[in-house]
């Protein structure tokens, strides 16, 4: 089968591990799984990563991809949300497939879980998709898109309903198998859709066994009413970081890395870089346990 990232997937467990199993061909394996049992092995230590990357644009709002991987570089994380991510989707990112392009020049794995997929500008051309995606230097061992509450901002008059984009990928980090969950909440004032949003992703999780990492733009602060189930489930790794948006001059701490209750935070830190408008956080964790 010809490698594709740009497809959609379905809803089916059958079809996420055949997606990993095509992702896992793109790049080669950066970390080798030591098969060690997980409740006897010694922690195993995991930088992770969150970035909104403004479709490649930086603060100075020119598109220059090379800088944002730059600065994705400099994160030195193993496994990194990305939300924003621009595929073929038009002349702001030069009609670039932006996760490929991403995860080719970081030697990465890359799933990208679109929010959008509109057919081509051009008769011929490639399908327009924007949304999320999970690099990872570990292997990937199944991936889904799956969907959560959406208020479009692609058709006119739009209601709230289940709409693609909320990424998760199970990573084998040394034998560790850990769930990553890469989001992007809705950003207007109401939080009415945020609070699905929420509601829709803790369904995700509870589906799940073992430790659990969700990252993302949030587009609230951690003290918003709309976010208190998640502090119910996860923790947030950084109570204490900075902020995150804008980039130049942050007022507001909007995006997170959140962890389950059997993930150990060793560290957490807020990365200042102009290279998109937000700023990204990364955290070193600790993984105690094989998780599936």
């Amino acid at each position: 089968m010809k490698p594709s990232f740009r497809r959609p997937l379905s809803g089916g467990r059958a079809a996420a591990v055949l997606a990993a199993a095509v992702l896992a061909t793109a790049v080669p394996a950066a970390a080798a799984d030591t098969g060690v049992p997980g409740a006897q092995a010694p922690p195993v230590p995991l930088r992770v990563a969150t970035y909104n990357i403004h479709a490649g644009a930086g603060q100075d709002g020119i598109f220059d991809l090379d800088r944002t991987a730059e600065a994705v570089r400099g994160l030195r994380a193993d496994v990194i949300g990305l939300q924003e991510v621009d595929v073929h989707w038009g002349s702001r990112s030069d009609f670039v497939d932006e996760a490929r392009a991403l995860a080719e020049e970081l030697d990465m794995r890359v799933f990208f879980a679109p929010i959008y997929d509109l057919d081509p500008a051009a008769e011929g051309g490639e399908r327009r998709q924007y949304g999320v995606a999970v690099l990872s230097r570990y292997p990937v061992l199944e991936a889904e898109n799956h969907e959560i509450t959406r208020l479009s901002t692609q058709t006119s008059d739009p209601v709230p309903a289940p709409a693609p984009g909320f990424a998760e990928v199970v990573v084998n980090v040394k034998g560790s198998h850990v769930h990553v969950y890469a989001t992007h909440l809705d950003y207007r004032a109401d939080p009415s859709v945020r609070e699905a949003q929420v509601a829709d992703m803790l369904d995700v999780l509870a589906a799940d066994r073992g430790p659990k990492i969700l990252v993302g733009d949030f587009n609230a602060e951690a003290t918003a009413p709309e976010l208190a189930p998640l502090w119910q489930q996860l923790r947030d790794a950084a109570p204490d970081g900075g902020g995150t948006y804008p980039a130049i001059g942050p007022v507001k701490r909007i995006d997170f890395v959140t962890v389950s209750p059997d993930v150990t935070v060793a560290g957490a830190r807020t990365v200042a870089t102009d290279a998109s408008d937000h700023r990204p956080v990364v955290t070193d964790v600790m993984l105690h346990r094989r998780g599936r």
